[in-house]
């Protein structure tokens, strides 16, 4: 049994940028008991894979789902966790108390892990992930994410005066020029007369404005969160078969560019707390409705690629 390669991305990516210790903990238990570093590199059904390093090189180690073979995309967490704790056990280290207070951006990310690929029926993005998608294939999520980010970015501005959504817009995060300059060199001078959202880009973009002109700060940040740490995530990997496949270099995939950011994965550290501080002054009740705004945000993301999908085969047709 196999996983959509986003499946894989979002696991793998959750368990390196959130969980390297666990990753090292389960190597030691089940892989090898002198690692000194690991990063999930992909799952299946029956088990997950690690890249394993000791003092004599890296190897790839698969380890079996401690429940046995699994086929459902809510069961890899079910599994991971206890494989977690059963490396725990095998080498007598506590396991985290589940019950205990978790930061709030611990909270958002475990809260929607089925929503993240939750993509039934939405191959369009799996095709450009896996390098069988054409250059309009790209083009046209290009294209889809210039309603987005025009959308959440004309909310940041909005709400960028309220200190408590400040923290989370850095300038070096605006994508509207780069998505522009992609477009002109994909598309040319007439881009703008060329393109048009689908059903749900439009949707997605009207719910963000919804949400920015109502004030409400907690959603932005839902959409916010969702949209630039993905960007920060699997976007790159995105922008890396998308660049090898069709011959691009910095024109045509600057929207993926942060490097004016640092350190990314610094920058997505410092953005998780400032997350942690902003949940710490919630309420239980706007928690679960932020925790709600994120879900409905892979939804809506899940959406465009179907529609996606669907104009790409009527096209064909």
């Amino acid at each position: 049994m196999s996983f959509a390669h986003d499946v894989v991305a979002g696991v793998t990516g959750h368990m390196n940028g959130d969980h390297p210790e666990d990753n090292l903990l389960i190597a030691r238990a089940f892989g090898n008991p002198n690692a000194v570093s690991s990063r999930m590199v992909g799952l299946n059904g029956e088990a997950g894979v690690w890249l394993v390093a000791d003092a004599d090189g890296e190897r790839e180690v698969s380890i079996p789902w401690p429940g046995g073979t699994i086929s459902e995309r809510p069961a890899i967490r079910r599994e991971v966790v206890a494989l977690y704790r059963a490396a725990c056990e095998k080498l007598g280290v506590p396991a985290r108390d589940e019950h205990s207070q978790k930061p709030f951006s611990t909270v958002i990310r475990e809260g929607s892990w089925s929503d993240h690929s939750d993509s039934e029926g939405a191959t369009f993005m799996e095709d450009i992930m896996r390098g069988k998608g054409t250059l309009q294939d790209y083009i046209d999520l290009v294209a889809q994410h210039y309603y987005m980010y025009e959308a959440l970015e004309e909310g940041a501005e909005l709400l960028l005066a309220d200190p408590a959504f400040a923290p989370f817009h850095s300038q070096a995060l605006v994508r509207m020029p780069a998505l522009e300059a992609d477009l002109a060199h994909l598309i040319g001078d007439d881009w703008r007369d060329r393109i048009a959202p689908v059903p749900a880009t439009a949707a997605y973009a009207a719910r963000i404005r919804e949400v920015a002109e109502e004030g409400w700060v907690a959603g932005l940040v839902a959409h916010h969160y969702t949209r630039y740490l993905g960007d920060l995530s699997g976007g790159q990997m995105i922008a890396k078969r998308v660049a090898k496949q069709h011959g691009l270099d910095r024109e045509g995939i600057a929207f993926y560019d942060f490097s004016e950011l640092g350190s990314l994965v610094d920058f997505k550290n410092e953005y998780r707390v400032a997350l942690d501080g902003f949940g710490a002054g919630l309420t239980d009740q706007e928690r679960d409705r932020m925790l709600e705004e994120v879900r409905a945000a892979y939804a809506f993301n899940t959406a465009v690629f179907v529609d996606l999908g669907r104009a790409r085969d009527a096209a064909a047709a």
